[in-house]
């Protein structure tokens, strides 16, 4: 399985700005999808509380035409070749920013539609509010992909059996953040997800970090390869935290 090189975040700050082609017209899209749609690069709108944002980033990408009924409703249309390296991130995102301590929930409920070809994973991504750190949670995935740095074991979390990883990603100026990878032993396409159990077992178990700030939380397609074009969707999810 191909490892992950970069994070989204840090390859939209890094990367220079793709040579994408013209854009496409989003004849793939649902025809209710009226409220927000976006072919643009960095495409982004906020929808009742939840940003979203197109988030082409990585080497090589072709076009992907993003679409939203609601921040909770969404998809995306994505025509990315058949090579390494991941291509995107389409994704919805809620702001926390609370420390792990002071948070008494954060769950989080999916339901997703996505193709049975192509290159890609449906994630989680979490961050602290500096981007010290990255907790991904992998739902599903397919094709080749897999997760940066070494297998750390089997942990049972938030309702679901995972492998863990953990990897380091070092910028270009020499700082680093460290990546904590969960990836579901099998796939799902709905459900619910107990996150804060997750973050807990990373601080107290594992004591890999302190106790951090979760600036926000993601959820979307890491795309590597959707030849030919694929639709993937969010029919529906909430992140909730209190």
């Amino acid at each position: 399985m191909a490892s992950r090189t970069l994070s989204r975040l840090t390859k939209a700050l890094l990367a220079p700005a793709l040579a994408l082609g013209a854009t496409i017209g989003l004849a793939s899209a649902p025809a209710s999808a009226a409220v927000w749609n976006s072919c643009a690069q960095w495409g982004n709108t906020s929808l009742n509380g939840y940003q979203l944002y197109n988030n082409i980033w990585g080497k090589g990408a072709g076009s992907q035409c993003i679409w939203a009924n609601s921040g909770t409703n969404w998809g995306v249309w994505a025509d990315h070749p058949n090579t390494g390296g991941i291509k995107s991130y389409p994704n919805a995102k809620k702001v926390v920013n609370k420390r792990i301590t002071s948070l008494g929930s954060l769950n989080s409920s999916y339901n997703v539609t996505v193709p049975s070809s192509g290159a890609y994973n449906t994630s989680y991504d979490i961050w602290d509010s500096d981007h010290d750190y990255e907790v991904m949670l992998w739902m599903n995935y397919n094709g080749d992909v897999g997760a940066l740095g070494s297998y750390q074991g089997n942990a049972t979390l938030g309702g679901h059996n995972w492998n863990v990883y953990k990897g380091r990603i070092t910028r270009e100026d020499g700082t680093y953040w460290d990546v904590f990878s969960f990836l579901r032993t099998s796939d799902s396409t709905s459900g619910n997800v107990q996150i804060l159990p997750i973050l807990k077992w990373i601080k107290d178990t594992k004591r890999w970090w302190g106790d951090e700030v979760i600036g926000d939380v993601q959820f979307g397609f890491e795309v590597t390869s959707s030849a030919g074009g694929l639709n993937f969707q969010t029919n529906s999810m909430s992140i909730t935290s209190s």
